[in-house]
């Protein structure tokens, strides 16, 4: 069966967004032009990685081509949540990005998870073979507001232990740079702490 390539040149979004509580989110890129909606789901690290690769990408063209970017402080135009409900096309494995200087746009390409293996070259290719894949052109502008929607998404979630950078939770959190002491309780007295004295 051929593969799906859902192409996005002129997105109205291109989101990063979760659904659920921090603690146990589920992480989704959104791309929307007028009333056709594509998601797809990956993990957190994925949304981290290509938010910071898109930035990386902007300092580079504006490097070597001499282009004017958006300057790293530019705000977040589009803080509106997911379209709801969100029905995920696939799960992302490979992730590709580039620079398309005729269009002037940044391209990130979303390939699913795949059990077959593919040769590199399909993606950002129009192949006939390869995992369905998702192909976004974003304006410079377009490309610095969603690696700063995204580093949002990230660290909305639960803050990080100081020690050992493990994520907190409303529970406690067992540091293993305490030895296991749960640092929710630190001003619980003995009978409350039970076996953990």
């Amino acid at each position: 069966m051929p593969r799906a390539i859902h192409i996005f040149r002129t997105p109205d979004r291109f989101i990063a967004g979760t659904v659920g509580e921090p603690g146990d989110r589920s992480f989704y890129l959104q791309a929307v032009h007028d009333a056709r909606i594509v998601s797809v789901a990956l993990e957190k690290q994925q949304v981290q990685v290509l938010a910071d690769r898109v930035g990386l990408l902007l300092e580079e063209v504006q490097r070597r081509f001499g282009t004017d970017m958006p300057p790293e402080d530019t705000e977040v135009g589009d803080t509106s949540p997911l379209v709801m409900p969100v029905d995920a096309e696939f799960r992302v494995g490979t992730m590709g990005l580039g620079w398309d200087a005729d269009a002037e746009s940044v391209v990130v390409e979303l390939l699913a998870v795949s059990e077959v293996e593919f040769d590199e070259s399909v993606v950002l290719d129009d192949a006939d073979e390869g995992p369905d894949a998702v192909r976004v052109f974003l304006t410079p502008i377009q490309a610095r507001q969603f690696a700063k929607r995204s580093e949002r998404v990230i660290s909305a979630g639960r803050p990080p232990c100081p020690l050992c950078g493990e994520p907190l939770s409303p529970e406690g959190h067992i540091c293993v740079r305490t030895n296991g002491y749960r640092r929710g309780q630190i001003f619980g007295t003995p009978s409350d702490l039970g076996d953990e004295l």
